[in-house]
This record gives C-alpha cells, sequence and structure tokens, in this order.
C-alpha cells in the first residue's frame, strides 16, 4: 500500500493559478487554505471554514471557485449519494471511502488494489464505450454507527 498524497502547497498553488491565466486573489488563497485543511469538502463547509477564520465570502462564490479549479485540474470533484458535490485537493490516482452515514470522504492510497482494477479492466471489453480512466469509490459506513471515518 503506497501513502503518497499529493496536495498543493500555497507556491504550487500560485503556479497552477498563474498557468491558467488567474490572479492568486485573496478569496482564492482562502478557499485554498480551507481546503488544505479540510481535504474533501463541499462549498458549504469550505465557506463555513472560512468565515470560522474570519473571512468573508459567498457560497456560491466558492462553489464557483471550486468548480473552476476542478475543470483547471487544480481539484477533483464528485458527487456524493447525498446528491452534493465535494472537492478534494488531491489529484493523485487513489480510492476513496465514502462514508454513507457521516456524508465523509477518505482517501485510500492502494497501488497493489488499484493495479488489479486496471489489469482486470484491460481484459474487458465494453461495446461502444473506450475506458478513459477508473474512479474507486467504496461506500461504507463506520463499523459503530456514530463514529465518523478516522483521519
Amino acid at each position: 500500500m503506497t501513502q503518497a498524497i499529493h496536495t498543493p502547497d500555497l507556491n504550487d498553488f500560485k503556479k497552477a493559478l498563474k498557468n491558467h491565466g488567474l490572479k492568486a486573489t485573496g478569496q482564492r488563497l482562502a478557499i485554498h487554505a480551507a481546503m488544505m485543511e479540510l481535504g474533501h469538502a463541499s462549498a458549504d463547509q469550505v465557506r463555513e471554514h472560512i468565515l470560522a477564520h474570519g473571512g468573508a465570502v459567498t457560497v456560491a462564490s466558492v462553489y464557483n471557485t471550486l468548480t473552476q479549479f476542478a475543470l483547471l485540474g487544480i481539484y477533483k470533484h464528485r458527487l456524493s449519494a447525498n446528491n452534493k458535490m465535494y472537492f478534494d485537493v488531491n489529484t493523485v490516482r487513489h480510492i476513496h471511502l465514502y462514508d454513507v452515514y457521516n456524508n465523509q470522504y477518505k482517501d485510500v492510497f492502494d497501488d497493489e488494489l488499484l493495479a488489479t482494477v486496471e489489469s482486470a479492466l484491460k481484459r474487458r471489453r465494453f461495446r461502444g464505450f473506450k475506458v478513459d480512466g477508473i474512479d474507486i469509490q467504496i461506500l461504507c459506513h463506520p463499523s459503530h454507527r456514530k463514529t465518523p471515518l478516522s483521519f
């Protein structure tokens, strides 16, 4: 099992913005700082985090900014079982555990499992489709009902 996490630090983040012709505004930096602490979050959660740290931003601005980052490949995004869009600062290949009770994600880095799945898919053909990539999300719940995924 590999434990390699790649989240863009502040300098990498600023370079990524510059490469996409975007300025490192205070709002973008505040959103990134919140995401670095949260790891996986919805726009509501990012806004709450920013407000708790003395900032001011609307949920619409946060959502639009996070969506822009995801479309540019700076972050990833995923739709949860509770129909909320969550964003992920970790853009390397990994698996997600999704806690369906607490609506939380946890990253799992398991190159062996990913290789096994990829190997199996290489031998499979899906008529009329070409596989672009693999995104594994394992639905789970805490073994103790009220316990969210530990980080």
